[in-house]
């Protein structure tokens, strides 16, 4: 919701809404260390245009051709360990 994205702005979070689309920054590429708060939609949906289009960056887990996606919860692990900075 707005609500919960200016509170997460007021305590100086960076937002990341991952999302499959292809102007979005490859998770690899991110810089670490800001406080990070990654968003996430449900399967199948995923996060609403204006959630993803509000979010200060916008980043996507590169799949090969032909893979559909992965299961939301798998793609919440790999995105939280590169923004994690393990």
């Amino acid at each position: 919701t707005a609500a919960g994205l200016d509170l997460l702005a007021a305590r100086e979070f960076a937002t990341y809404a991952l999302t499959p689309r292809a102007d979005a920054t490859p998770v690899a590429e991110v810089a670490r260390g800001e406080r990070a708060a990654l968003l996430v939609g449900a399967e199948g949906p995923g996060l609403r245009d204006g959630t993803i289009d509000r979010a200060d960056h916008r980043v996507r887990i590169p799949m090969r051709p032909g893979v559909d996606s992965l299961n939301v919860a798998t793609a919440a692990a790999v995105a939280l360990h590169r923004l994690g900075g393990v």
